[in-house]
């Protein structure tokens, strides 16, 4: 699954997150809501090269996919400036939003670079390496090296969830059941909160919808089984697919 989010739409949604319900300008900060901006985009960017890869690294008959690591993560990039209009180098590597969406941009290289012997192996079709399996493992090379300062995963309503290890926890689910699936949710707005964890920490929940791509896994008829071996959700375009769950620990 992939989702493009065009520049003003991201904007829009990232300065909603100072007037959420609950949540003031105090309480969250300008710090904040860029890195968590960024570290959104960035991932986002990532996964759109794999989405928009997916063919050739299916490629049965094609060995080298030109995928490695720094070859991704130009083009990762490359998007991310399209989306936001903005350089993720030229944040200050001193601070802490920088130093996060660097450790974010060397998960991509090395998600990317670890798998090279699965994407590039000639004579098999589907490799199983997809947007979803990207994203997550780029969220755990990412806590890796944010070293408990922050971490990064998509998550889903637990009917949709395929992986274990993408569970909402229950502060997660209780904000997709409570918030982003009901009815009157402005559409695509992110949920953001202040909350105790041992510490105090920043958590914030952008969702995403599932668009025509989407559904070719995702989609009609339920219960038909997918290209991954699992059956299909049934779901449709404009329904929420997923979340990206972010959490900034103070």
């Amino acid at each position: 699954m992939n989702i493009r989010m065009p520049r003003r739409v991201a904007a829009a949604l990232f300065a909603a997150i100072l007037t959420l319900p609950g949540v003031g300008a105090a309480a969250t900060g300008d710090e904040d809501a860029a890195i968590a901006e960024s570290l959104a985009q960035m991932l986002r960017a990532g996964r759109t090269v794999v989405s928009d890869s997916q063919a050739r690294i299916d490629d049965p008959a094609v060995g080298d996919k030109g995928l490695g690591g720094r070859a991704v993560l130009a083009m990762a990039i490359a998007n991310y400036k399209k989306t936001t209009g903005a350089d993720p180098n030229a944040i200050d590597p001193k601070s802490r939003r920088g130093l996060l969406v660097q450790a974010m941009m060397a998960a991509i290289v090395e998600v990317m670079d670890a798998n090279q012997a699965e994407i590039n192996a000639k004579g098999i079709g589907f490799k199983g390496f997809i947007p979803a399996v990207f994203a997550r493992l780029v969220g755990e090379s990412f806590a890796r090296r944010a070293k408990g300062q922050a971490e990064i995963k998509v998550t889903a309503p637990p009917e949709l969830v395929r992986n274990r290890k993408a569970r909402p926890d229950a502060w997660e689910a209780e904000v997709i059941a409570t918030k982003l699936l009901q009815p009157d949710w402005p559409r695509g707005q992110p949920y953001s909160a202040m909350v105790q964890e041992g510490r105090a920490a920043f958590r914030i929940m952008v969702p995403e919808y599932y668009g025509e791509s989407c559904l070719a896994c995702h989609g009609l008829p339920k219960g038909e089984m997918d290209k991954t071996g699992y059956p299909k959700e049934g779901g449709k375009v404009g329904d929420l697919g997923a979340v990206i769950s972010i959490t900034l620990y103070h």
